[in-house]
């Protein structure tokens, strides 16, 4: 299906002041839509077999007269527990930007954002979409927001696991580094690649169509990197955090387990001589006192006395 955005900016006295700009987002393509690709925009054939695949490597080709990019950007699934990851797919053009295929969320949900604030005139909308460099820009920036949105959950849960490592369950904690660790290590597999790609904005090697002297896009792409780097500098830390938390938890499980290894050697130690006299006493032969009460007093104070003395002599040896 394919929805269209066009706009024509104009100046203060409403004559078109510059090139119509058009944003095309084309959710589940068929083979026509990519036939209108190929014919109208004449695409390279290449960048259209990887509009097709999916699992693609984040990449910005340049071509004479558009780049075709693929980025990716994290997302939490329905359950609202793991991290998954959506391709990015987008031409841009001079006057365009085309969005293919099942994009992040917060692509669609701006187009209409943008389609909505047009049609009431809204000045700010108006500005985005004044150059195509710009629109991108917008569209990248709102894709960071929300990305670090999902940064800032992933940095509450280590928080919350740094908290709950003393009081909660073992299961429950297991469970949660668990899924949080798998979730730094997606997050941090997706943003590594990635960063090259956005360096090459950044470093002028992506120059773009709008005229530097009217507006100056390498302080935008800048930020757009600056909020990126910021990000992947936050999962690392987040991924030396939780191996830390882990560590320190497997520490507190082995301690637990010696403690209660303790115990029951004390338990054991104590009982084994206890056992011994009872068994001696147990046997069925003669022995002095055997009829009388006087025995049973004597064994009781025997293992009274035992007993004592190995829990006194335990103490000692475990302070």
């Amino acid at each position: 299906m394919i929805e269209r955005i066009q706009y024509q900016p104009l100046n203060g006295d409403g004559v078109a002041a510059g090139r119509q700009i058009e944003w095309l987002d084309i959710t589940n393509p068929s083979e026509d839509d990519y036939r209108l690709l190929l014919d109208d925009y004449h695409f390279h054939p290449l960048d259209i077999e990887d509009c097709r695949g999916t699992n693609q490597r984040p990449k910005i080709d340049e071509y004479d007269d558009y780049f075709f990019l693929i980025l990716h950007f994290p997302y939490f699934d329905k359950d609202n527990k793991n991290v998954r990851i959506r391709e990015v797919k987008l031409f841009w053009g001079r006057d365009y930007i085309i969005t293919v295929g099942k994009a992040h969320w917060v692509v669609k949900k701006f187009f209409d954002e943008i389609q909505e604030d047009l049609a009431d005139g809204d000045e700010d909308t108006q500005r985005m979409m004044a150059t195509s460099d710009q629109l991108l820009y917008h569209i990248l920036n709102r894709l960071m927001l929300e990305t670090n949105t999902l940064v800032q959950r992933i940095g509450a849960e280590v928080d919350l696991i740094n908290y709950d490592i003393f009081n909660r369950r073992a299961r429950n904690i297991i469970e949660q580094i668990s899924v949080t660790r798998r979730n730094i290590i997606m997050l941090n597999t997706t943003f590594k690649p990635q960063l090259r790609v956005l360096h090459m904005f950044e470093s002028g090697g992506i120059r773009g169509f709008v005229d530097p002297e009217l507006i100056d896009m390498e302080d935008y792409w800048g930020n757009i990197l600056d909020q990126y780097q910021k990000m992947f500098d936050s999962i690392e830390d987040y991924g030396e955090l939780i191996e830390g938390l882990s560590q320190t938890f497997d520490s507190l499980l082995t301690n637990r387990t010696n403690q209660i290894m303790r115990v029951l050697t004390y338990f054991s130690t104590i009982m084994l001589p206890l056992t011994v006299v009872t068994g001696f006493f147990g046997m069925n032969v003669d022995f002095p006192f055997k009829m009388g009460h006087t025995a049973f007093w004597c064994i009781l104070l025997t293992m009274v006395i035992l007993t004592t003395l190995l829990i006194i002599y335990f103490r000692r040896r475990t302070r």
